[in-house]
């Protein structure tokens, strides 16, 4: 091992190839604190020419590599093992714009440049990056490519593989796949980039990749509306896209007890309107005053047609839904700070059920048309196993994708209650299946989900996966116990 460390020195230089337990610290513990890990070095390559160069060393060790990006991951996919025999290949020196393309509405970016950079790196271009996500401060495009990230703006643009054209790969062996290619039409056999998305550094290491851009709006109109249940949320959602067509933009569901939570830990946010709805339950947050309805709906609109335009669209969809009784009120943001403020209670509900304790988490996916009878038919399995267990359940409607969260009941210790993850994901997944859906949209599998896999993959599919990654990792050295049990 000693020779390994001399030689990623010599190829990275001594202050990139980390050893020492305080120096690797914010490396070895993944974002929800699930996983701790015992590297033997977290190396910092700089380019794609030192990552190729640190594969080879590794790969001539059978040393293993666990590629990271920004370390927001929240299924253990990036965190390695403890066995102090594998080197985490942290990619957020890689962070370069290589070039921005405005007639073909493109940038060719490196893996670890910040989300949140890139959308600006779009936005004074006059154009947009619309993978949009609560972490975006913070995660990376490498990490985003490796789980198919979705985000508030699937609905319209789809998910990362959508916005996806080229990409530069390290594979196992060092050699590099150069199709940094920006073509929306290449028919030249198989398209390979698409292997490497969402295979969680499973198959190699991402180094950069072509994006697309889009016309930056120059209007939006967002609105925040109250609905009884999700099934009006659904109905509300097909009437919005055939009012709308493509200027629906967003279209996010989240519950009483989601908003909730927000009003508690985020004193800064209020109510976004009173009404007779579900009370908050007295002594739970400073709000124990307020009503909540059962269900909310954040829908937005944006594209390049004037403001009023889009004002007038949005007015005639929220009116047709009243008159058809499928929202009880609804709320316009009218100034910019107004419209942060509505998007504010929907993306502070992770970090607001953080703040509760720690939670049990599912990141699943079933068609749009299920999705309320799906919560209705969960919701109800998990109050006779798990009575009083609260349901935190939001996500982006359009696209399919809840993130059911379950919350301790009052006077559980949420740690006592964790220890029943395994029957409590038992019955969501069980419940996903039945209704054709997925046990990951856009979180990946990593350690946390890896095995169940085998419960909800068919044969035929894990055994396809399995011959793709001995092809490409014929030494099983990339990202070892993630996706795979072994």
């Amino acid at each position: 091992m000693n020779e390994l460390l001399g030689q990623l020195r010599k190829c990275l230089g001594p202050e990139h190839v980390l050893t020492d337990a305080s120096s690797m610290a914010p490396y070895v513990t993944d974002w929800r604190r699930r996983y701790q890990a015992k590297p033997l070095a977290v190396v910092r390559p700089g380019s794609t020419a030192e990552v190729s160069a640190l594969v080879r060393a590794c790969a001539s060790a059978r040393v293993a590599m666990v590629p990271q990006g920004g370390n927001t991951g929240l299924c253990g996919g990036a965190t390695a093992d403890r066995s102090g025999h594998q080197v985490v290949v942290s990619l957020t020196r890689m962070n370069r714009v290589r070039a921005v393309d405005t007639k073909n509405d493109t940038m060719t970016v490196e893996a670890g440049c910040v989300l949140h950079d890139l959308q600006q790196v779009a936005a004074s271009s006059n154009r947009l990056f619309p993978l949009s996500l609560a972490s975006q401060g913070s995660c990376v495009i490498g990490g985003n490519l490796s789980t198919n990230a979705g985000g508030t703006g699937v609905l319209r643009y789809g998910n990362t593989r959508e916005l996806t054209l080229g990409l530069e790969v390290v594979l196992a062996s060092g050699e590099v796949l150069d199709a940094l290619r920006g073509l929306r039409k290449d028919n030249t056999g198989y398209d390979l980039k698409h292997l490497f998305i969402g295979a969680e550094g499973t198959l190699g290491i991402i180094t950069a990749a072509v994006l697309k851009l889009f016309p930056l709006p120059t209007a939006q109109c967002t609105a925040i509306v109250a609905c009884d249940t999700p099934q009006q949320a659904v109905d509300l959602l097909e009437l919005a896209r055939a009012r709308a067509g493509a200027s629906l933009t967003a279209f996010e569901l989240f519950s009483a007890l989601c908003l909730e939570l927000v009003l508690k830990h985020y004193p800064g946010c209020t109510p976004p309107f009173a009404g007779a709805g579900m009370p908050v339950a007295a002594g739970r947050d400073s709000h124990a005053l307020a009503s909540l309805h059962p269900q909310y709906v954040l829908l937005e609109l944006s594209d390049s047609s004037p403001q009023s335009v889009l004002q007038g669209h949005i007015e005639q969809i929220l009116a047709a839904a009243l008159e058809a009784g499928l929202i009880r009120d609804a709320v316009i943001a009218a100034s910019e700070a107004q419209r942060a403020a509505l998007w504010a209670l929907r993306e502070n509900v992770s970090e607001a059920q953080a703040h509760e304790g720690r939670n049990i988490k599912h990141d699943i996916s079933v068609p749009t048309s299920a999705i309320a009878r799906f919560i209705t038919q969960t919701d109800a399995t998990l109050e006779r196993a798990f009575p009083g267990a609260r349901r935190v359940t939001f996500g982006h409607l359009g696209d399919g994708n809840l993130h059911y969260n379950l919350a301790a009941p009052i006077g559980v210790e949420p740690a006592q209650f964790e220890s029943r993850l395994d029957e409590v994901n038992a019955l969501v997944h069980d419940s996903v299946l039945q209704f054709g859906g997925s046990i990951s949209a856009e979180h990946g599998i990593g350690q946390l989900k890896r095995d169940e896999l085998p419960r909800y993959k068919s044969a035929i599919e894990l055994s396809t996966m399995r011959s793709i990654k001995r092809a490409l990792d014929p030494l099983g050295l990339m990202n070892p116990g993630k996706l795979f049990a072994d």
